[in-house]
């Protein structure tokens, strides 16, 4: 089984850096849209593959640009989370998740999974590791074997503390992937 972490373009956020981190629900720019665009090239996405996206407008419009339909799965199990984890960082309002009825109302075809679990206020930005932990093995148990490819399309942290649950040891912030970039992990 193959993982193909993707990080979404550029950002309104990232504008006038960073001034802007507290737009709430910032969407792609052009050149966001644009780098996105360039991915498109890059990797094919199958529609036997699993394409798994963080509730924010800014990974599903990197969707919808690589897949060109909702053929996808919005979860906030895979929505923003800091990268270290510390109670003294600020919860930023550019990281707050879309809720089930906003994307249901902007999405009018999206598939959403949860499990039940209660994670769409704050999502999993800055839950404890081992909550985390426990709802990233739903994630996963729920996957099982029935995908060559999953496709998550996310955020630094959350692509980092996704590796490092998944084996990666000694990661930190300079292992982001950085604006559109690509990670892929076999398992």
């Amino acid at each position: 089984m193959e993982f193909i972490f993707i990080r979404h373009g550029h950002g309104e956020h990232l504008n006038e850096y960073p001034t802007r981190l507290n737009t709430l629900h910032p969407r792609l720019t052009e050149y966001g849209k644009s780098q996105v665009s360039q991915l498109r090239d890059k990797i094919i996405v199958k529609s036997e593959d699993l394409l798994l996206v963080s509730p924010t407008k800014r990974t599903i419009e990197s969707a919808i640009i690589l897949k060109n339909d909702m053929n996808f799965i919005i979860t906030p199990l895979v929505g923003p989370r800091m990268f270290p984890q510390n109670p003294e960082f600020p919860f930023l309002a550019c990281d707050y998740i879309l809720s089930k009825s906003e994307i249901s109302d902007l999405y009018r075809d999206a598939k959403i999974i949860d499990f039940g679990l209660d994670c769409w206020e704050e999502g999993i930005n800055r839950i404890d590791q081992d909550v985390f932990e426990g709802y990233a093995k739903q994630l996963l148990a729920w996957i099982g074997d029935g995908y060559n490819k999953i496709f998550v399309i996310s955020h630094d942290g959350t692509i980092t503390n996704y590796r490092m649950m998944l084996g990666e040891n000694g990661l930190t912030r300079k292992d982001f992937l950085g604006e559109a970039g690509i990670y892929k992990m076999i398992l």
